[in-house]
């Protein structure tokens, strides 16, 4: 599984594209905003820290002509650029026809099954069912998952599963067993990953063994 971050801040992605793990970035409108730069600067300055991975940049425009060309502009940033559109009545009509460009499409704000069932039909590259906004209402986000993927392997659709709005580790578990493709989450919760008290209290007790041995690995 892919493993993307979720955020517009350099210093975030920066860090974490250092560890080894990231494989792309996400942003949208409001990550954008909050980091107070110019709008195409930010994004090169995201595909220059992330040369080797996706970046999902997000339409503004709601109407099917501004998602057209706003969506066009935005691929021709950069190479590894996917377009982000929101999952309307607009946006699907926009993706037909941009994913017959062969630009890449992140359908986003996807909250039940038949929106990703529209849009693996026009061709969108990735489907983001938002699993956390979804448990906040009450609802098991991650039933979602599973639903696409069932309808997506049932008539084996190209459209990957891009599980969003991940609010800890669990969902990114649950995004896994339920064979998303990718799972993208902000800083804190790739952060999370990494952590198991078991692991601290083993390392600890490794070390304090080895203290008591005189030799080093490395001399000098």
């Amino acid at each position: 599984m892919k493993i993307f971050l979720d955020t517009a801040n350099k210093d975030e992605i920066k860090q974490a594209y250092e560890w080894g793990i990231i494989d792309g970035i996400t942003t949208n409108p409001s990550h954008v905003a909050k980091e107070g730069q110019e709008f195409f600067s930010l994004v090169e300055d995201i595909c220059e820290l992330v040369p080797d991975g996706e970046i999902s940049v997000e339409v503004t425009a709601t109407d099917f002509e501004g998602i057209l060309k706003e969506g066009r502009v935005i691929a021709g940033l950069h190479k590894n650029i996917i377009v982000k559109v929101p999952l309307i009545k607009s946006g699907i009509q926009a993706i037909k026809v941009l994913s017959s460009e062969g630009i890449k499409i992140n359908t986003t704000l996807c909250f039940s099954a038949v929106q990703g069932l529209l849009a693996a039909k026009v061709g969108s590259t990735y489907i983001s069912p938002f699993v956390g906004r979804l448990d906040s209402t009450g609802t098991d986000g991650m039933d979602l998952v599973r639903q696409l993927r069932t309808i997506y392997d049932n008539y084996d659709f190209d459209t990957q599963i891009l599980a969003a709005a991940l609010r800890h580790p669990k969902h990114v578990l649950e995004a896994a067993l339920a064979g998303a493709e990718v799972a993208t989450m902000g800083f804190s919760i790739i952060e999370q990953l990494y952590y198991h008290p078991q692991t601290d209290i083993g390392l600890e007790s490794f070390l304090n063994d080895w203290k008591k041995l005189d030799t080093k690995i490395i001399s000098g």
